[in-house]
């Protein structure tokens, strides 16, 4: 019997641990593990997830936003933090915390520049995004004597790493366009490394490319969704463990007579007698409209369990109406069994957009078996 009588998110570390140690055996010994921990770790809590891999041997991070590294800078985070989008605005604060920027246009390469010379520093770890052809951010392979110009004359910055993004790795029908990536990264990355005189640390692959491009793990990996529990495909996700899981309970249950209405815009009208189970999670915790009308469900004593009529912003209405439960009766949204990805396939999204969608305002709650 669960103990679960409120909203909470549950942080698995043991499984963060086996997620990991399996990514990393896909790998060469002497290649390095970048974790991405933006978007609070994937909805979960970056500083707890970072505390945990920082003591397993990680040996980068990343962050979308400087704000996001300064988060775990101030949790003690003492190991390489990746800024992955930084604003020019706040590069003297990735100075001051030791952060070390992707610089990915002309604008942004001559503004930290700037910005570090007027800092006094020297040989600042500075990393060059090349975009080759996800089309987001990132210079161009004929961007390479432009870099080199302003590098050249002056001792500021010290290029640490190269990186690109692949676009499709998880995407088998893609695979030509994901090795012309590749071929154009080599490239790219031969011809900055003649002209620098040393090869910095190569970066391409995300978890896709770690798990079907072995041929793009070059010096260093970067794992995102990996690391809490998805692999992109069916035979990498049962060899992961899902970190996180949703819970929730019941709050009251209602029995609603034929032609009756239930929730907002009476989205909902009962054909039959209707048994409903109130929960308290809504659309400012994460579930989004899209999840309402039955196109999302829970799951309440091992059934599923449908949301009626329209999600709330604190509430969901679920029909119970074969399901023997009572108030106060946990309830799953997502863990290890029935994970993110199976539930938000079902309503049309995809796993990072359900997980990193969870609200602050659910409590966390850390499961740590060591």
């Amino acid at each position: 019997m669960s103990n679960t009588k409120e909203t909470v998110l549950e942080i698995n570390l043991a499984h963060l641990t086996h997620n990991f140690n399996y990514l990393k055996s896909k790998v060469a010994i002497d290649v390095k593990m970048l974790a991405v921990v933006k978007a609070s770790g994937y909805g979960s809590d970056a500083s707890v997830i970072a505390k945990h891999l920082e003591n397993i041997g990680v040996d980068y991070f990343a962050v979308a936003y400087v704000s996001e590294g300064i988060v775990l800078r101030e949790a003690g985070i003492k190991t390489p933090i990746l800024v992955l989008h930084p604003q020019p605005l706040n590069f003297p604060k990735l100075i001051e915390y030791q952060l070390e920027p992707s610089l990915y246009s002309s604008r942004t390469l001559k503004e930290f520049i700037k910005t570090a010379s007027l800092l006094d520093k020297k040989d600042y770890p500075v990393h060059i995004k090349f975009n080759t052809g996800l089309n987001r951010i990132g210079f161009w392979e004929n961007d390479v004597d432009h870099i080199m110009d302003q590098l050249k004359v002056t001792n500021t910055v010290k290029v640490v790493s190269l990186l690109s993004h692949l676009a499709a790795s998880e995407d088998h029908n893609e695979r030509e366009f994901t090795l012309d990536q590749i071929n154009s990264f080599k490239n790219i990355s031969k011809d900055v490394s003649e002209k620098l005189g040393y090869t910095p640390i190569l970066h391409q692959s995300n978890t896709s490319g770690i798990l079907n491009y072995p041929e793009a793990h070059f010096d260093m990996v970067r794992t995102g969704i990996g690391l809490y529990g998805y692999g992109n495909d069916a035979k990498y996700d049962a060899e992961l463990k899902p970190v996180a899981s949703l819970k929730s309970v019941i709050s009251q249950i209602h029995m609603l007579e034929p032609g009756e209405s239930l929730g907002y815009n009476r989205a909902f009208i009962t054909s039959d007698f209707t048994k409903t189970a109130t929960i308290p999670i809504g659309h400012a915790d994460g579930i989004g409209r899209q999840y309402g009308n039955k196109k999302g469900f829970v799951t309440i004593n091992n059934k599923r369990a449908y949301i009626l009529g329209n999600v709330c912003m604190d509430m969901i209405m679920v029909d119970v109406t074969e399901i023997d439960c009572k108030e106060g009766d946990e309830v799953i949204i997502f863990d290890a069994n029935l994970n993110a990805a199976q539930i938000a396939e079902y309503s049309g999204t995809i796993s990072y957009e359900l997980l990193t969608a969870i609200s602050p305002r659910v409590k966390r709650i850390i499961i740590d078996n060591n």
